[in-house]
């Protein structure tokens, strides 16, 4: 009995500790600044990190062509199937060869997981994610985009 008696009273100081010690981290917390963004107010000095993965882009150079050759790795490391590439073989007059040609380059933002492995497996850096992050639609198929636009 007398040891029943010591062992509920211990336990009795251990959650009377416990308890303490969460109320000592909630007590902290309750006083030190917030860092609460107000996001639609604060768009002129928001700051963005450059690792954020917002949207896949397709750059293009000063003449206006994009560096994809229409490879398809991208669309093979892809495990939701958000890339779909479109592709033709064109002979190239002057040596007879064929080569492949990209003609559309579809990626549907809303099925996107932004897990950045069909930037890894692109071997000509052609696509890449940038910061845009606004990409709320009313309509689902307004997320399928065409990247290769020009």
């Amino acid at each position: 009995m007398k040891e029943e008696k010591h062992s509920y009273i211990k336990g009795l100081l251990h959650g009377i500790g416990t308890l303490l010690t969460g109320m000592k981290v909630t007590g902290r917390e309750f006083f030190t600044p917030k860092v609460t963004e107000q996001y639609p107010e604060n768009r002129a000095t928001l700051k963005i990190s450059p690792r954020f993965r917002g949207r896949l882009t397709m750059p293009v150079d000063e003449n206006g062509n994009n560096k994809c050759i229409a490879c398809g790795l991208c669309q093979m490391a892809c495990p939701n199937d958000t890339i779909t590439i479109t592709s033709e073989s064109v002979t190239n007059e002057e040596t007879g060869k064929k080569k492949k040609v990209l003609v559309k380059y579809e990626y549907d933002l809303g099925a996107c997981m932004f897990c950045q492995l069909c930037v890894n497996a692109c071997p000509h850096d052609a696509i890449r994610f940038d910061t845009e992050f606004e990409n709320a639609v009313f309509d689902r198929s307004k997320l399928v985009l065409t990247l290769n636009k020009k």
